[in-house]
C-alpha cells in the first residue's frame, strides 16, 4: 500500500520532494500528455498496480514488440513499462542486470531506453555502446498502428543519435568526439574494425595480383607482337 502511495505521489504535478534525475521528478522525463494517455490506458490500470522490480520483469518477458503510442494516441506496453520503472527507480545494478540478460530482448530493450532517460551521458554511451553488437531481431510498432522489423543494434543507435525515439522526446546527448576532446570517454573502436582491415588486406592483395597479371599478358604480348614482326620480315 506505501508503495502505490509513493506511486501516485510522484505522478502528482504539487510539490514532489522525492528523489530526482536530471533535476526533476522521474516521471516528468516522460511528456506530460504521454503521461495522462499511460495512466488513462487498460494496461496500466490492469498489469502495472502494484507491481515491484521483479513482477516487472514478468511483464517485460510478455512483449512481443515496442514502441511510443499508436493509432489513437494508445500507449505500447513499453511505454508503460517505462513510465513504472520511473517510479520504481531500481537500483543501477538491477538495471544492467535486465540489460545482459540474454534471455529476453524486450527486456533488455527497456533496459536500454531506462539508461537513454536516465543516466548521464558519459554513462549512457559507456553502457550502450556494447549493444551495437547485438543482432536481436526486434519488431517495433509505428504510430499508424503497423509492425515493422529492426534489430536491437539499431535501436540502440536510434538512442545514441536521435532525440526522439518511441514517441518520447530524449535529452540531446553531446557528441561523442566532444566527450573524447574532454577526456571523459575513449576513442571508440568499432568492433567491426578488424573485420574492415582484413577486407582491405584482401582487397589489396587483390588489386596487387590483378596488377601482376596484367604485366605478364603486356609481357607476353609485345613479345608476341615482336614475334610476329620478325616473321613477317623473313
Amino acid at each position: 500500500m506505501a508503495h502505490h502511495v509513493d506511486a501516485k505521489r510522484m505522478l502528482d504535478e504539487r510539490g514532489y520532494e522525492g528523489q530526482t534525475i536530471h533535476n526533476q521528478n522521474p516521471a516528468h522525463l516522460l511528456e506530460k500528455a504521454v503521461r495522462d494517455r499511460i495512466t488513462d490506458s487498460y494496461y496500466w490500470k490492469e498489469q502495472c498496480f502494484a507491481i515491484n522490480e521483479a513482477t516487472l520483469c514478468d511483464r517485460a518477458v510478455e512483449m512481443s514488440y515496442l514502441g511510443g503510442t499508436y493509432g489513437q494516441q494508445k500507449p505500447t506496453a513499453f511505454l508503460c513499462l517505462t513510465l513504472k520503472l520511473l517510479q520504481l527507480l531500481p537500483d543501477r545494478d538491477v538495471v544492467l542486470e535486465y540489460l545482459h540478460q540474454e534471455d529476453f530482448k524486450y527486456l533488455s530493450a527497456l533496459a536500454a531506453f531506462y539508461v537513454r532517460l536516465t543516466f548521464d551521458a558519459v554513462d549512457v554511451y559507456k553502457t550502450l555502446e556494447p549493444l551495437l553488437g547485438d543482432y536481436r531481431k526486434i519488431r517495433r510498432r509505428t504510430k499508424e498502428g503497423g509492425y515493422f522489423l529492426t534489430y536491437m543494434d539499431q535501436f540502440v543507435d536510434d538512442l545514441l543519435t536521435k532525440d526522439r525515439v518511441c514517441g518520447t522526446s530524449l535529452r540531446k546527448l553531446p557528441q561523442r568526439t566532444l566527450l573524447e576532446d574532454l577526456g571523459q570517454l575513449d576513442e571508440r573502436v568499432s568492433p567491426l574494425g578488424e573485420e574492415i582491415d582484413e577486407i582491405d588486406a584482401e582487397s589489396d592483395s587483390g588489386r596487387s595480383s590483378s596488377t601482376r597479371g596484367l604485366s605478364e599478358v603486356e609481357e607476353v604480348d609485345a613479345v608476341t607482337n615482336g614475334n610476329g614482326v620478325d616473321h613477317h620480315e623473313k
